[in-house]
């Protein structure tokens, strides 16, 4: 018998396993003999293991399925970024004022505009007195309506205000009295 035979005979262990048992048992084993001489053998559960010139440490290579390194879409990399930073209150407020129009609807909107948001009253200023007694009637469906776009407590309650009426003040000097009242006969 050769070199070339001996080769081809599998050991004891190895003679009732066939195609592609067999290679995996022989896989295993040769990685069993590397780990316990400390080798790296290169393919764990996350994949392969490269060693970065001269830092010491390794460097592992995506798979073919999703990873945390992979692409991510903007909105889904801002909200992570908001979140570790502690952004996420004031992103909350900002979203309220910037989609008031897809949060409230068009009608509404045409109407009225969100001013500030202060310690979680949302001021709201209305075009008309009639529109802000429309907005003080339907003030729980709007905070419903806020609450489920951007989440509970972001806005707790709602200061409606009409227009502001006219001012008779002219110049920075001003006279008390009855005011304007008294000319019109």
């Amino acid at each position: 018998m050769t070199d070339d035979d001996a080769a081809a005979v599998p050991p004891d262990h190895l003679a009732g396993l066939k195609g592609m048992d067999l290679v995996r048992r022989t896989l295993e084993e040769a990685r069993g003999a590397a780990r316990s001489q400390g080798k790296d053998v290169g393919h764990g559960r996350s994949g392969p293991v490269r060693r970065v010139a001269g830092t010491g440490r390794r460097r592992r290579w995506s798979g073919p399925g999703p990873d945390r390194r992979d692409p991510q879409l903007l909105g889904a990399a801002t909200q992570d970024l908001a979140n570790s930073r502690g952004w996420s209150p004031r992103v909350a407020e900002g979203s309220v004022l910037g989609r008031w129009r897809a949060v409230v609807g068009d009608q509404i909107a045409d109407h009225a505009e969100p001013t500030g948001l202060n310690e979680g009253v949302l001021t709201v200023s209305a075009e008309s007195t009639a529109w802000a007694t429309q907005l003080r009637m339907v003030q729980a469906q709007l905070l419903a309506k806020i609450a489920a776009a951007v989440g509970d407590g972001v806005v707790t309650s709602l200061k409606i205000i009409g227009p502001a009426r006219p001012s008779w003040r002219k110049g920075k000097y001003h006279v008390s009295g009855r005011g304007p009242r008294d000319t019109y006969g």
